[in-house]
């Protein structure tokens, strides 16, 4: 299982930024091209790791969009986009987050007090993101049924379980000059 995922993985190209080592995959960065068998891939594997219990999908903006399409294409469950740029709708949430290489705001738009979200993400590394996340969830009173990232990277994971918050992957990898190695696949 994973076999086009892991295969992708291994060859993803890597650039430097400053002292990080950052790869580049059609997951993470849809460069280069994001196939479909390697998207249909990924979705048939989340949606066996998610609980079905849910009424929306969460994508951040920029590549979870993806997923959350194939998800929601799958399932018939709508998605919203937490994006990086402020609309201005009325119940609109900004919320502030960091993550190992940036910093910025999101906006939380159509998601309300009773609603069960699942949260897809493209690559976990520091868990900035997801915890500004849950927290304005929690804020709003929607339940998160599950939270699923594709590619973890670093310590996000685990700072998040010390937390409280379960965060599903399917892949877990390290990242060196020398490329990807793989430390943990879901199969």
């Amino acid at each position: 299982m994973l076999k086009i995922l892991r295969e992708s993985l291994l060859n993803a190209p890597i650039v430097h930024r400053g002292k990080y080592h950052y790869f580049i995959h059609p997951i993470s960065d849809g460069v280069p091209r994001l196939e479909p068998e390697l998207l249909e891939e990924v979705t048939e594997h989340i949606l066996g790791m998610v609980s079905k219990d849910f009424d929306k999908i969460i994508a951040i903006e920029a590549m979870g969009i993806p997923l959350a399409t194939a998800i929601s294409m799958k399932t018939g469950v709508p998605f919203c986009i937490i994006r990086k740029r402020q609309y201005g709708l009325e119940g609109e949430i900004k919320l502030s987050q960091e993550t190992g290489y940036s910093k910025g705001e999101l906006y939380i738009n159509d998601i309300f007090e009773g609603d069960r979200v699942l949260i897809v993400d493209d690559v976990i590394s520091t868990g900035g993101t997801l915890v500004a996340l849950m927290s304005a969830l929690e804020g709003v009173g929607a339940t998160v049924t599950d939270a699923i990232v594709v590619i973890e990277r670093g310590d996000g994971v685990s700072r998040l379980k010390e937390m409280g918050i379960d965060v599903k992957t399917l892949v877990r990898i390290d990242v060196t000059e020398k490329g990807v190695s793989i430390e943990d696949i879901h199969e």
